[in-house]
């Protein structure tokens, strides 16, 4: 066989947040990074709002992004539970699980985040092919053969699959696990923040199991209310902001100003809650996943996207240790993770499952603190 010549080549299927951050890691290493996204927009204008909590920061502060999120995002240090009419019973002090020098939790527009996240990328000098898909992946004990789905091809040392819940690559590699519903769904949209929201506050009980606002900027916050997930073929989309709209105005406090801007459906998303967790390990050959393709939970702790960015990390750091391209590393990524990430998706259902059970004496707070205090170590 020739000896090598350049870096190793790394395919990352998926523009998200996990695949975005693994492709500027590694491309600060040195290595040959092409990243395909099959939207042709790169999500860029996709979803409302997003918590990160410190431990998600920290990653970010790693990717050298930090002081963009800082500037674009709301930072702030507590969590509010209030009543459906908007009285507060309760105010929980936020673990800084990033460290006593990020903030606890930020909250931003989606939409920002991935533009600064697709900045990075370009600025890395990755190869970027926007409305790609991956077809047919063959591979063998040194590398993986791509064809694409505009019909051209080409071969890599490892290919990283980051595309998401329902991921295509989790499914070609023989990965059999597959998202499951937990029985809950979340309405979001965006609205002007009103003045005095500065943080996040939750509402339990009403109509809706939840609804709560977090602020994603001097101007903005994103609400959301959850209830059981219901049949998405029976909702039309242009009702979908009359749909969230007839649940939140049951709500007091900031809620009656939040809700008489939730007006356009086009800014209105519904969606299940699901949980994924792959066991064994994340890979397969020269495959391996990353983020939702391995991992998801309900938005109950906030933690998806710190996952997924840690796994991102992990997996970074790991292929540019100097050590071999194989079995043993990929399942030490795995072996790394796990716990983790199992702890954040048992603990993050178990919260929503509470609910759906009506249990009145659910030690909430108990099971957000022992998760959180865990999460403080690095990855």
């Amino acid at each position: 066989m020739p000896e090598r010549t350049g870096p190793r080549r790394v395919l990352v299927i998926g523009g998200g947040a996990s695949g975005n951050a693994v492709t500027v890691l590694l491309r600060r290493a040195g290595l040959a990074v092409d990243l395909i996204e099959a939207e042709p927009d790169w999500n860029a204008t996709t979803g409302s709002g997003i918590t990160l909590q410190g431990n998600a920061l920290r990653v970010l502060r790693e990717l050298g992004v930090w002081e963009q999120v800082e500037a674009s995002g709301f930072a702030f240090a507590s969590l509010g539970v209030t009543t459906p009419d908007g009285t507060v019973m309760h105010v929980a002090e936020d673990i800084r699980t990033g460290g006593e020098d990020l903030p606890a939790t930020l909250g931003m527009r989606r939409p920002r985040l991935q533009q600064i996240l697709i900045d990075a990328v370009r600025a890395s000098g990755a190869g970027v092919r926007l409305g790609t898909t991956a077809e047919r992946l063959e591979q063998d004990d040194e590398g993986v053969s791509v064809r694409f789905s505009d019909g051209t091809a080409d071969r890599y040392d490892l290919v990283i699959a980051a595309d998401g819940l329902n991921s295509a690559t989790r499914a070609a590699v023989g990965i059999t696990d597959r998202p499951e519903p937990t029985g809950m769904a979340i309405w979001r949209a965006p609205a002007p923040r009103p003045e005095g929201v500065v943080r996040t506050d939750l509402a339990y009980g009403g109509p809706a199991y939840i609804a709560g606002f977090c602020p994603t900027g001097e101007d903005t916050v994103y609400a959301y209310v959850v209830e059981a997930n219901r049949d998405r073929a029976s909702i039309p989309p242009e009702s979908y902001a009359d749909e969230m709209r007839r649940l939140a105005e049951h709500y007091g406090g900031y809620w009656p100003e939040i809700t008489k801007h939730i007006t356009d459906p086009k800014k209105v998303n519904y969606t299940w809650f699901n949980r994924l967790l792959v066991e064994g390990s994340w890979h397969r050959g020269r495959v391996v996943l990353v983020g939702d393709s391995a991992h998801c939970c309900p938005p109950t702790l906030a933690q998806g996207a710190a996952q997924s960015l840690e796994d991102a990390s992990v997996l970074a750091e790991l292929l540019t240790g100097g050590r071999p391209w194989d079995d043993e590393l990929f399942q030490a990524y795995y072996e790394r993770r796990i716990p983790r990430v199992r702890t954040v998706v048992e603990a993050s259902v178990q919260l929503g499952q509470w609910q759906l059970d009506g249990v009145r004496d659910a030690d909430v707070p108990g099971l957000i603190g022992r998760t959180m205090a865990f999460l403080t170590d690095a990855p």
